[in-house]
């Protein structure tokens, strides 16, 4: 319904079809557009009545401009003038006038005009909202979630989905000009389940038989490499049945890329081109050439994690020769029985008081990862320790001090652990708080590369071994032999893309060779019958002089998440799940009719109460 309000009588004219068409967008018009008569689209943004003159600011994907409805307006223009309310959608004819100097607004992109309103149609009305357009941000996660349509006319949202659309423009670009073919693989699989739970698809035509959705396209680009396509990308969009949360969703978008005839440099090589290009186009943001390598160990060892925030320091030190010379039992004992004593500097703040309180808060963060407890000791003048555990440490302290590379004020904080990877985990998450709490994170983007990952990695409520990434990953040549025999100490062919402290990207050069395929499998206890039932349609494809390849998969959703400076994924994907994996706004998962599941051949067994 269209409503007209630049007649003479008080009748409105109704029409279906009847509008007038936008001639520009609200975020165009400046002064080089002074004089001319134009017609905007959008929403109203802001409606103020000043006496005899309204102020109307329309907004659009485009931007804002302020239309006036001066005091020597007609009565019917005043009239609907003053009945819009927030969020009509309206159209407007005028002529754009430059404003007074002293009227300019500089925070807006239109602040040196407005239009003179000479005519408005309601094109729809909107009944009082839930939370306002332009405090997304600031309202509950499931209200935003639930109006989403709203949420995304805000300025926040639209910036970040336009964040997200170059993006990928300029991934696509990129890639095509570097001659990739971008292939879409199917949505409909066979369930391999060896990873995070399959989404089950039922068939109709072939009762108890199901699809899968794809938990990421792996299989098919490897086998596409076999086909000969040499080159391959895709955004991708995949499915992973798992608990959600801040930088995860059931479903999420990936860059998937394959290529043949490569070794790991290539690829690493090639992503770091891709983003420098992308960081710059899309941002305007210089990132290095190259990118910080790092082993598995190394990234453990001196960061505690294998996705490490380089935006600051605070390294980890391995201090179980200082501790075995203490005379601290807890200490000795750990270190005797093959345990593992980590330390951290505490760097002294002005802001922070290291107060019994705050180090308690830190043993907390340190408990969630398995930590004991966490000892520590204050750097006083001339190479002194005090508090804590210092006492232990007699004779000790300057030689303490210089490894922890402290001075007077700082802390110096220590976790000992029998198991390696719970001992760097823990000092990891006191390295993150205090970085955050001590304000040492640096803006910016901080890459690096994590190579040598172990293959496997022991299941110990199963009892055997599992890929530490997926099973189509080459192990490093020198391990070939000692596969069965020492699958522990085995590194892959394997590489993350860490930035700003998350895991944006994990690939690996791939196996293309079925033997050795198949004993992999085995190692992962998937004995020859199991591993073709379920892969046999890749251990075919290998028999068909496949190329060697590799690739690897950015997330889409981090990376824009990062990009845009936000903490959760929901805010750079149009239509999220909550973190209970519900959709607010169309209420799904929901249940389906009978009809349906006898359609399906399904009968719902609900969990006893």
């Amino acid at each position: 319904m269209t409503i007209l309000c630049n007649r003479i009588d008080k009748d409105y004219m109704m029409s279906e079809e009847l509008f007038s068409q936008r001639t520009t967008t609200c975020g165009a018009l400046t002064r080089a557009d002074d004089g001319s008569r134009v017609v905007l689209n959008g929403w109203v943004h802001r409606n103020r009545n000043h006496g005899a003159v309204h102020f109307i600011n329309l907004r659009d994907r485009y931007g804002i401009t302020q239309v006036v409805v001066d005091d020597d307006a007609s009565k019917d223009l005043e009239e609907i003038a003053a009945s819009l309310r927030l969020e009509f959608c309206i159209a407007v004819t005028g002529t754009v006038r430059c404003r007074p100097d002293a009227m300019i607004n500089s925070e807006m992109a239109t602040g040196e005009i407005e239009v003179k309103a000479e005519r408005i149609e309601i094109l729809s009305s909107c009944p009082a909202l839930p939370f306002q357009i332009d405090d997304g941000t600031k309202t509950k996660e499931d209200l935003r979630l639930k109006y989403r349509y709203l949420d995304l006319r805000s300025q926040g949202m639209q910036q970040r989905m336009k964040l997200r659309h170059d993006f990928i423009l300029s991934i696509r670009n990129y890639l095509s000009a570097r001659d990739f073919y971008e292939i879409e693989t199917p949505t409909l699989i066979k369930s391999t389940p060896e990873g995070a739970r399959d989404f089950l698809v039922p068939s109709r035509h072939y009762p108890g038989k199901f699809y899968a959705l794809p938990q990421s396209p792996q299989l098919f680009k490897q086998i596409l490499m076999v086909g000969g396509m040499d080159k391959y990308f895709q955004i991708a969009r995949c499915y992973r049945d798992e608990d959600a949360r801040g930088d995860r969703q059931l479903e999420f978008t990936q860059l998937d890329l394959e290529m043949s005839f490569v070794k790991r440099d290539d690829v690493l090589t090639l992503m770091e081109g891709l983003f420098v290009h992308v960081f710059k186009e899309v941002m305007d943001h210089d990132l290095p050439p190259t990118f910080r390598r790092l082993t598995y160990a190394e990234a453990m060892n001196t960061y505690g994690t294998d996705k490490p925030d380089l935006r600051y320091d605070l390294e980890l030190e391995d201090v179980a020769d200082l501790a075995a010379r203490s005379t601290f039992s807890t200490f000795k004992e750990i270190v005797g029985n093959g345990g593992f004593i980590k330390a951290i500097r505490a760097p002294k703040s002005e802001t922070v008081d290291f107060s019994r309180k705050y180090i308690t808060s830190l043993e907390d963060a340190a408990k969630v990862y398995g930590a004991h407890g966490l000892a520590w000791m204050k750097v006083g003048e001339h190479n002194t320790l005090a508090g804590g555990v210092s006492k232990f440490f007699e004779g000790l302290e300057g030689e303490m001090i210089e490894r922890m590379g402290a001075s007077d004020g700082d802390m110096i904080l220590m976790v000992a652990h029998a198991d390696w990877k719970r001992c760097c985990a823990s000092l990891s998450a006191v390295r993150s708080t205090l970085a955050r709490d001590l304000g040492l994170i640096k803006k910016g983007f901080e890459f690096c590369w994590i190579i040598d990952f172990p293959l496997f990695e022991y299941n110990e409520e199963g009892g055997f071994w599992q890929a530490a990434h997926h099973m189509f990953s080459m192990p490093q040549q020198e391990f070939l032999d000692t596969l069965e025999s020492d699958p522990g100490s085995v590194l892959g062919d394997l590489y993350d893309l860490v930035l700003n402290g998350y895991e944006v990207a994990s690939g690996s050069i791939r196996i293309h060779d079925v033997e050795l395929q198949k004993r992999i499998f085995r190692i992962c206890n998937f004995d020859d019958e199991t591993a073709e039932q379920r892969f046999g349609f890749l251990l075919n494809a290998f028999r068909y002089s496949p190329p060697p390849h590799g690739g690897i998969a950015p997330g889409i959703d981090r990376m824009v998440m990062i990009m845009a400076e936000e903490t959760s994924i929901h805010e750079v994907i149009a239509f999220p799940k909550n973190t209970a994996a519900v959709s607010p706004m169309d209420d799904s998962p929901s249940e389906v009719d009978q009809k349906q599941l006898d359609e399906l051949h399904l009968v719902i067994k609900y969990p006893e109460k």
